[in-house]
Protein backbone atom coordinates (compact mmCIF):
# COMPACT_ATOMS: atom_id res chain seq x y z
CA UNK A 1 0.00 0.00 0.00
CA UNK A 2 2.85 2.51 0.71
CA UNK A 3 4.35 2.48 -2.69
CA UNK A 4 0.90 2.91 -4.28
CA UNK A 5 0.55 5.76 -2.15
CA UNK A 6 3.68 7.38 -2.79
CA UNK A 7 3.08 6.01 -6.93
CA UNK A 8 -0.24 8.08 -6.80
CA UNK A 9 1.34 10.73 -4.74
CA UNK A 10 4.01 11.37 -7.05
CA UNK A 11 0.94 11.57 -9.82
CA UNK A 12 -1.03 14.28 -7.88
CA UNK A 13 2.15 16.28 -7.43
CA UNK A 14 2.80 15.83 -11.50
CA UNK A 15 -0.60 17.45 -11.42
CA UNK A 16 0.01 20.39 -9.45
CA UNK A 17 3.81 20.72 -11.09
CA UNK A 18 1.67 21.81 -14.11
CA UNK A 19 -0.18 24.77 -12.30
CA UNK A 20 2.31 27.65 -11.64
CA UNK A 21 -0.02 29.61 -9.31
CA UNK A 22 0.36 26.82 -6.54
CA UNK A 23 2.01 24.34 -4.71
CA UNK A 24 1.96 21.57 -2.58
CA UNK A 25 1.76 21.27 1.30
CA UNK A 26 1.29 18.84 3.77
CA UNK A 27 3.85 15.88 3.92
CA UNK A 28 1.24 13.04 5.95
CA UNK A 29 -2.12 14.67 4.76
CA UNK A 30 -0.75 16.47 1.29
CA UNK A 31 -3.30 19.77 -0.13
CA UNK A 32 -3.64 22.86 -2.10
CA UNK A 33 -5.03 26.23 -0.57
CA UNK A 34 -4.82 29.52 -1.04
CA UNK A 35 -6.40 32.34 0.90
CA UNK A 36 -6.91 30.09 3.93
CA UNK A 37 -8.44 27.49 2.08
CA UNK A 38 -7.74 24.33 0.63
CA UNK A 39 -8.73 23.40 -2.81
CA UNK A 40 -6.94 19.69 -3.27
CA UNK A 41 -6.86 16.77 -1.37
CA UNK A 42 -5.30 13.39 -1.59
CA UNK A 43 -6.23 10.65 1.17
CA UNK A 44 -4.47 8.17 2.38
CA UNK A 45 -6.95 5.82 0.67
CA UNK A 46 -4.79 7.15 -2.56
CA UNK A 47 -7.67 9.60 -3.63
CA UNK A 48 -7.83 12.88 -5.30
CA UNK A 49 -10.32 15.48 -4.46
CA UNK A 50 -11.11 19.18 -6.12
CA UNK A 51 -13.02 21.88 -4.09
CA UNK A 52 -15.53 23.38 -6.63
CA UNK A 53 -18.66 25.41 -6.19
CA UNK A 54 -21.69 23.75 -5.72
CA UNK A 55 -22.70 23.89 -9.52
CA UNK A 56 -19.21 23.07 -10.83
CA UNK A 57 -19.49 20.23 -8.67
CA UNK A 58 -22.67 18.93 -9.56
CA UNK A 59 -21.73 19.23 -13.59
CA UNK A 60 -18.36 17.19 -12.74
CA UNK A 61 -19.95 14.53 -10.70
CA UNK A 62 -22.56 14.29 -13.58
CA UNK A 63 -19.61 14.57 -16.64
CA UNK A 64 -17.32 12.02 -14.88
CA UNK A 65 -19.61 9.83 -13.43
CA UNK A 66 -18.05 10.79 -10.00
CA UNK A 67 -19.12 11.19 -6.10
CA UNK A 68 -18.48 12.89 -3.09
CA UNK A 69 -14.96 12.74 -1.89
CA UNK A 70 -13.73 11.19 1.59
CA UNK A 71 -11.05 11.78 3.52
CA UNK A 72 -10.09 9.95 6.72
CA UNK A 73 -13.41 9.03 6.94
CA UNK A 74 -15.31 12.49 6.67
CA UNK A 75 -16.98 14.12 3.70
CA UNK A 76 -15.42 16.99 2.52
CA UNK A 77 -17.92 19.29 1.51
CA UNK A 78 -17.61 21.01 -1.52
CA UNK A 79 -15.14 18.50 -2.71
CA UNK A 80 -15.93 15.90 -5.70
CA UNK A 81 -13.64 12.59 -6.13
CA UNK A 82 -11.40 12.40 -9.10
CA UNK A 83 -12.07 9.07 -11.34
CA UNK A 84 -9.11 7.12 -12.02
CA UNK A 85 -10.63 6.99 -15.60
CA UNK A 86 -9.50 10.51 -15.61
CA UNK A 87 -5.99 9.63 -14.54
CA UNK A 88 -4.96 9.60 -18.49
CA UNK A 89 -5.85 13.49 -19.40
CA UNK A 90 -3.50 15.34 -17.59
CA UNK A 91 -4.44 18.61 -19.45
CA UNK A 92 -8.33 17.95 -17.89
CA UNK A 93 -6.94 17.51 -14.72
CA UNK A 94 -5.10 20.53 -14.55
CA UNK A 95 -7.63 22.50 -15.49
CA UNK A 96 -10.19 21.10 -12.64
CA UNK A 97 -7.03 22.45 -10.39
CA UNK A 98 -6.79 25.45 -11.58
CA UNK A 99 -10.64 26.11 -11.80
CA UNK A 100 -10.13 24.70 -8.12
CA UNK A 101 -7.94 27.49 -7.43
CA UNK A 102 -9.80 30.01 -8.87
CA UNK A 103 -12.85 29.04 -7.13
CA UNK A 104 -10.95 29.75 -3.30
CA UNK A 105 -9.80 32.96 -5.00
CA UNK A 106 -13.40 34.04 -5.06
CA UNK A 107 -13.99 32.94 -1.41
CA UNK A 108 -13.03 35.77 1.25
CA UNK A 109 -9.87 34.66 3.06
CA UNK A 110 -10.29 32.96 6.74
Amino acid sequence: MKKMWEEKLAFYDEIISNCPNFDRKGKTMPYTSDKGHMFTLYNKACEIGVRLSKEDGEKFKEEHQSTIYKSYGAVMRGYVLIPEHMYDDMKLLTHYFNMAHEYVLSLDPK
